[in-house]
């Protein structure tokens, strides 16, 4: 007998990873307020809910997959949401990206109708939702996470349990930041480096294969280059990490000096219009202060 699961959030990584769940065997009822997105995953073996409660009143394990902190709030409380739904023994799993704050908040309010709440926030982009690698960390009750590991195994490759309610959307913030400042990083060396004659393919060759590589140079330097902005997440929508982990900053008293330095590149970049372009359009910013544009072929070798 096939395993039900409802899936809320049929976007750029929730729709894969829908898709996931069904390839190992689970039916899926999935809702989306676009119906087009419904549609599609339809098509390929999914039930289509035509509200929220009916996700609700089917599933008893329900996985979220939604833009941010409001979403996830109107989806589970909102007068159309799951909430007339609740009952003892469901189980929610969020993989969306919210305020850990948020999350401990909800948990404990779901736990008093007798609804466990995780927050099981994925790292990997839409490739890794796509294959079903995924890293997936999870905040909340150790045995709930174990109950519920067949699903977030059909979706991921590591799954890691962090610790009580809201620390897994902590440990992703905390892997975001550092993916920003590696990529406001580059967004500062490559214009300075042209400016001062050197060419941007060959630098970025030797940063890829010396001491100085990061994920996030690997990822965004190819397409600097090739003056691609458009692929991967908006940088007005990953600014929330960002703005989260200054908050927090700010409540404990934790001087965030580097993150701090980031925060100014990434705001400015925003300022300038830029939060519809992918995180490597921060060079731009130093760009337009120096008076270069980081491409290939930009400096020629003198014959």
């Amino acid at each position: 007998m096939k395993k039900t699961v409802g899936f809320v959030g049929l976007g750029q990584m929730g729709k894969w990873m829908a898709l996931n769940l069904m390839k190992n065997d689970f039916e899926i009822w999935v809702y989306d307020i676009r119906k087009d997105a419904v549609d599609e995953v339809a098509k390929q073996g999914a039930n289509a809910a035509q509200e929220l409660i009916e996700i609700g009143n089917r599933c008893d394990r329900i996985v979220l997959s939604l833009p941010g902190t409001s979403v996830v709030e109107s989806v589970l409380f909102g007068p159309e949401g799951l909430g007339a739904s609740f009952r003892s023994d469901q189980i929610i799993i969020d993989c969306s990206t919210t305020h850990p704050i948020f999350t401990q908040k909800t948990s404990a309010q779901l736990k008093e109708k007798g609804v466990m709440f995780l927050d099981a926030a994925v790292s990997g982009g839409d490739i890794g939702a796509r294959q079903g690698t995924l890293t997936i960390m999870v905040g909340g009750e150790k045995d709930t996470c174990r109950i519920v590991s067949p699903i977030l195994e059909a979706m991921g490759k590591t799954i890691v349990h962090i610790g009580d309610s809201g620390s897994g959307q902590l440990a992703k913030m905390f892997n975001n930041v550092l993916f920003d400042i590696s990529c406001a990083a580059m967004a500062e060396i490559l214009p300075m480096a042209l400016k001062l004659g050197i060419d941007p393919e060959k630098i970025c060759s030797v940063v890829s294969n010396s001491s100085g590589q990061s994920y996030g140079f690997d990822n965004f330097s190819p397409l600097v280059l090739e003056r691609n902005f458009e692929p991967g997440y908006p940088m007005k929508s990953a600014y929330k990490d960002m703005a989260t982990i200054m908050e927090l900053s700010n409540t404990y008293k934790v001087p965030l000096s580097v993150t701090a330095a980031t925060m100014h590149t990434y705001q400015t970049a925003l300022a300038l219009g830029l939060g519809d372009e992918n995180k490597g359009a921060m060079i731009k910013v130093w760009e337009k202060l120096l008076g270069v544009t980081v491409r290939k072929n930009e400096k020629k070798e003198p014959r």
